[in-house]
């Protein structure tokens, strides 16, 4: 029944249902396949198909890769892994799986220490033989063969698609990673927005949240639908709607309405520094070896299996915290200095004139008294003579002038 439906979508059909001759040539060197193929397309053979509702995540649960069959072998901190600590999750690529996603039922593992053997260890099949063919270049056409990985947290929903890093088959890839903590500042000094203030789908705010979010609300309200990686309780859109629909919307969104999607950055967030370095596997020693235990050949090994190895490189964050440039306390104390300043400035100045106009006063005040002290010490050395009465014109008064010594000095009396 899905390839009845899908088989044209997924570019193995025509629309009248048969097998693309495109397909049956590609796949004319393997007969086996080919009759496969060919009577698997051959819908006489089958009963009715049931009928189609549509695309769901049942649907792209079975039409994804399978990780019981991809995981050939997983280990974390040196202890057996499996399956089971996986959960599965649908992003813009299809079917992903997520590791210690922290889910109800699926404690948080933890680690001790940093370092190579002291994460997690997978060994991947990539399975390129089940990769659909390509018959043609479209926006979501790629070419590449691998795994994409990303490494977040388990309050951030994975968006792979942008922040993932590429991981080769043929290669074992370490991966050593180190935790930093930002710490930005809210209105009005930042434009950040706290983790608390939730979103519709989502309880802890985060850009990829706020970014799936925001194209879930597009995508419903433009196409009466939501893609399958997309939350919430709107219908899964049809085939049909992801071609004419939902595909054009989102590239529209991205391109020319860039404001109806405007996501501010949490004001506590939590990313993951990466290095990655890379060696060639398998080596010629390991081949034969391997070749017997997979049941597959070399050239099958070096083209479908890799080897990721994810570790702490150390037990420590950074810490990157954005500051004010001028706190209101600093600029308190910088007024309350300032006027300090000038305040002691306008006393001093004060008090330095009036000190002057005292100086200035004393001085004066002295140069008065001095004057009148020499004034009376004058009136003190001078004799004066009252006139004598006059009785008698013929009276006279005779002074009488006593001689010095030879060569003295005569001192007059005047009257």
């Amino acid at each position: 029944g899905d390839l009845y439906y899908a088989g044209h979508w997924l570019g193995l059909l025509l629309p009248n249902r048969t097998a693309r001759p495109l397909l049956t040539e590609l796949l004319r060197a393997d007969e086996a396949r080919l009759r496969w193929v060919a009577k698997l397309a051959d819908f006489r053979l089958f009963l009715p198909p049931r009928p189609y509702g549509g695309l769901s995540a049942d649907f792209m649960d079975r039409l994804g890769h399978q990780l019981e069959d991809m995981l050939l072998s997983c280990k974390y901190r040196g202890e057996l892994c499996g399956p089971h600590n996986f959960s599965a999750v649908f992003t813009k690529y299809g079917k992903c799986y997520m590791f210690n996603s922290g889910e109800e039922g699926r404690p948080l593992l933890t680690t001790v220490k940093g370092g190579t053997g002291n994460g997690l260890e997978i060994m991947l099949d990539i399975q390129q033989d089940e990769y659909l063919p390509i018959w043609g270049e479209t926006e979501e056409t790629t070419f590449e063969a691998g795994v994409k990985v990303q490494i977040h947290s388990q309050s951030e929903p994975p968006f792979v698609q942008e922040l993932g890093f590429g991981v080769a088959p043929g290669f074992q890839t370490f991966v050593a990673t180190q935790e930093q903590r930002l710490t930005y500042l809210p209105p009005p000094w930042g434009e950040c927005r706290s983790p608390e203030l939730g979103l519709a789908f989502f309880p802890v705010y985060s850009v990829t949240a706020c970014r799936i979010d925001c194209e879930t609300r597009y995508i419903v309200e433009n196409c009466n639908c939501r893609m399958v990686h997309m939350p919430g309780d709107a219908p899964f859109c049809t085939p049909e709607q992801y071609k004419e629909c939902a595909e054009p919307a989102l590239s529209l969104l991205a391109e020319k309405d860039s404001n109806y999607c405007i996501c501010r950055t949490p004001c506590n967030l939590t990313r993951y520094n990466k290095e990655l370095s890379m060696v060639k596997i398998p080596s010629k020693t390991s081949a034969k070896y391997l070749e017997k235990k997979f049941n597959k050949s070399e050239k099958y090994i070096s083209e479908n299996i890799l080897v990721l190895d994810i570790f702490f490189e150390a037990l420590n964050y950074e810490t990157i915290e954005q500051k004010k440039a001028y706190e209101v306390a600093a600029l308190l104390g910088d007024i309350g200095g300032q006027m300090g300043l000038f305040i002691g400035a306008s006393i001093l100045t004060i008090l330095e004139l009036f000190d002057y106009l005292y100086e200035l006063i004393k001085e004066k005040l002295l140069d008065l008294l001095g004057k009148e002290e020499e004034d009376g010490s004058q009136d003190e050395n001078v004799s004066t003579c009252d006139p004598v009465p006059n009785h008698s014109e013929s009276l006279s008064h005779t002074v009488t002038v006593p001689l010095q010594a030879p060569l003295g000095t005569l001192e007059e009396i005047a009257c």
